[in-house]
């Protein structure tokens, strides 16, 4: 690669952070540049996960910093969607084409839905406030576990977008408020990651010069959105959320 195409992949690793730590959907921008850009598919996949890893190790150590982490509850459901991850990373070194974009398509209009229709109910309630979650009981706690399995293969498979499906799981299974939701997602990610990298390595799908520089970028997005995550809150959070979905879908639809 070109020096100004390395320097453009860290640029861009920046809001490829900030967007995955807070919402979701920061490697929609950064695969498809890295094929553009002349990569195969399974090789953007696995040279993206340098800078996912990268990221994430900021962004626990940032949330961490500022005092919200919960060591077991993230290593208990990290370790549920490690084998997951393994498997999905294996698939991952396969899938080929368009069909890349086909399935995360799919799901990320299956998300926007089920956000939507989560939002309209609220408004049924008519309540107007925006009060916690009661805590989770044991059954759904034992349900989000089982569930980060299924994350768990996604993530390794395809990667992006798997933060809207975290938040899916943590928020609405688990009753997770979004900050802590953000402190747990980096974490998981973070442990499935390092299995995944290790299947794209093996099979020699990571370009290590421009997974740096991408993961230089990734780095300083990830501190900034953990940073954004806990000084703004639950709605700002929130409408990064929608807004991110929104946008996604759309792109993947017209690609």
């Amino acid at each position: 690669m070109d020096s100004w195409q390395l320097i453009f992949l860290a640029v861009l690793g920046v809001v490829a952070g900030i967007l995955n730590v807070i919402a979701g959907g920061g490697s929609l921008l950064t695969l498809p540049t890295m094929v553009i850009m002349g990569m195969e598919g399974p090789t953007a996949n696995g040279t993206n996960r340098v800078a996912i890893l990268a990221q994430n190790l900021t962004a626990v150590t940032s949330f961490k910093s500022k005092g919200f982490s919960d060591f077991k509850l993230s290593l208990s459901l990290a370790l549920m969607a490690l084998p997951g991850g393994i498997a999905g990373a294996w698939c991952g070194t396969l899938i080929r084409g368009v069909l890349f974009n086909r399935i995360l398509a799919g799901i990320m209009i299956g998300i926007l839905i089920l956000t939507f229709i989560q939002e309209r109910r609220k408004t049924a309630d008519r309540d107007g406030s925006d009060s916690p979650a009661p805590p989770a009981t044991k059954s759904r706690m034992i349900l989000g576990h089982v569930c980060m399995i299924g994350v768990g293969f996604y993530g390794g498979f395809i990667q992006a977008g798997v933060g809207f499906l975290l938040m899916a799981v943590l928020k609405h299974v688990m009753h997770v408020d979004l900050v802590r939701v953000n402190m747990h997602k980096v974490f998981i990610i973070g442990i499935y990651t390092i299995a995944a990298l290790a299947v794209f390595v093996k099979s020699g799908n990571v370009l290590w010069v421009p997974g740096i520089a991408l993961a230089v970028g990734n780095s300083l997005g990830g501190w900034i959105g953990s940073q954004l995550s806990i000084s703004k809150g639950e709605t700002f959070i929130r409408r990064v959320l929608y807004v991110t979905l929104a946008v996604m879908s759309v792109k993947l639809l017209v690609s």
